[in-house]
């Protein structure tokens, strides 16, 4: 199954494709769409909406997992991320692809198997589980992302329904 992960954020969307069977996991492709904060917002959103259309036509991914959004002390700061978020589920629904939504501590749970781990702790696994160091932070949590997708959709039986995507 190829899975696209995203981790959203206003400056930086980490991406990640893999190929998996969900034990083993190829990273076909990884990235971060990368947003200037000095740009108004509307326009930022637009950007990911462009740069997730096209990764969703050049990879044919048959599922998207995304990060739920973690309420954080700066309600702003949460609220910005639900746009980005916004944005990123409505290009997968045109896309009419079917797409997963994990919390981080179910991400980090599955993937380094402490739902409080360090993102170099994530990093540290994706390069255990994929055989590829990842440089970025957000393009290392995008692949988590996809993993977990790639994980548990294999553990489900059919007609499970798993984190917003129905088998």
């Amino acid at each position: 199954m190829r899975v696209l992960g995203i981790d959203c954020g206003t400056e930086r969307t980490g991406w990640g494709v893999i190929e998996s069977d969900g034990r083993r996991h190829a990273v076909i492709a990884h990235g971060v769409i990368s947003l200037s904060p000095r740009d108004a917002l509307c326009h930022r959103l637009a950007a990911v909406g462009r740069a997730l259309r096209l990764l969703l036509a050049e990879h044919s991914p048959e599922a998207a997992a995304v990060e739920e959004v973690f309420y954080s002390q700066n309600v702003k700061t949460a609220l910005k991320l639900a746009h980005v978020r916004g944005v990123v589920l409505a290009a997968i629904a045109e896309a009419g692809v079917l797409l997963g939504e994990y919390s981080p501590l179910s991400v980090k749970s599955s993937v380094v198997g402490y739902g409080r781990a360090e993102k170099s702790q994530v990093q540290l696994m994706v390069r255990t589980l994929t055989g590829k160091t990842i440089q970025s932070e957000d393009a290392a949590d995008a692949l988590a992302v996809a993993i977990c997708h790639a994980t548990r959709w294999k553990a489900s039986a059919p007609g499970v329904k798993v984190a917003g995507a129905v088998r």
